[in-house]
């Protein structure tokens, strides 16, 4: 996977899979277990676990790359074995929940970590692994480097952020990555970004609503929309491959919801 130059967090994650899978077959030699066998797997963690599309998924690639590359077998799970897609829409916070949030930080970290989740899109990993060399303050963009699928792009650095950022270096003094843990030069662990949002979460009231870090990504690419910029300059900033992927947030728009007229209204107004 090293060699495919596949990410070290898509490693890590089939990796997990494929012990879990031989964990759960501890009777059978690896090289013995059918296709069969892999898809009463995959039944039994949706029936017995209630694990999510995304989970099966996983494990269906996991076991395909393990079966074509590792141990070669005349066989290779194949798509059609995954979950049928939901389509589900993403939950997004509105700009005065956005607003709310920020005013709740208590630090300067944590502020400027929800203002560039919800400032840039950025993932998780991408900003978690952002140093502070990719930040171009004079052109007001930060380069991504190597997000998912290996693709660097350039997104939006909020003008407006540059002043919290400085209050932030002022206090933090980081020296390679902009968010640091407690071993300078190392990135800040995910959990302790995780556990930062959840707290300004909490104190701006919003805790019961489970937002999270790529909620705030969903909510810079709707308000995006809801100013008018267009769907594939969007694309570009999120660092989507597929334009069929950024297309879910024309069900969020809310400028345009607003100004339908549902039918039965226009009849009831012109017909009286």
């Amino acid at each position: 996977m090293n060699a495919k130059s596949y990410s070290p967090r898509s490693t890590e994650s089939y990796v997990r899979e494929m012990r879990l899978l031989f964990s759960h077959y501890n009777d059978i030699p690896p090289k013995t277990i059918t296709q069969n066998n892999i898809v009463d797997y995959i039944n039994f963690i949706k029936i017995e676990h209630g694990v999510s599309r995304d989970k099966c998924r996983m494990t269906a690639q996991s076991c395909s790359f393990f079966y074509k590359h590792i141990y070669k077998a005349a066989f290779i799970v194949p798509s059609a074995f995954y979950p049928r897609k939901e389509f589900r829409l993403p939950d997004i916070l509105t700009q005065e929940q956005v607003f709310k949030v920020l005013n709740s930080a208590t630090n300067s970290k944590h502020k400027l970590l929800v203002g560039l989740f919800y400032g840039t899109g950025m993932r998780m990993s991408e900003l978690k692994n952002l140093q502070m060399k990719e930040i171009d303050r004079e052109n007001s963009q930060i380069k991504v480097l190597a997000g998912k699928g290996s693709r660097d792009r350039f997104t939006l650095l909020p003008k407006q952020l540059l002043g919290d950022m400085e209050i932030y270096y002022r206090q933090y003094r980081p020296k390679t990555y902009l968010f640091e843990g407690q071993t300078p030069g190392k990135p800040m662990n995910e959990r302790s970004i995780q556990h930062a949002l959840r707290q300004c979460m909490k104190l701006a009231g919003l805790e019961q609503y489970k937002f999270s870090a790529h909620s705030l990504r969903h909510s810079f690419a709707t308000h995006l929309l809801d100013q008018g910029n267009d769907i594939h300059t969007i694309k570009e900033l999120l660092g989507h491959s597929k334009i069929e992927t950024t297309m879910i947030y024309l069900h969020l728009q809310k400028k345009k919801r607003a100004a339908l007229c549902s039918p039965f209204d226009f009849i009831m107004t012109h017909h009286d």
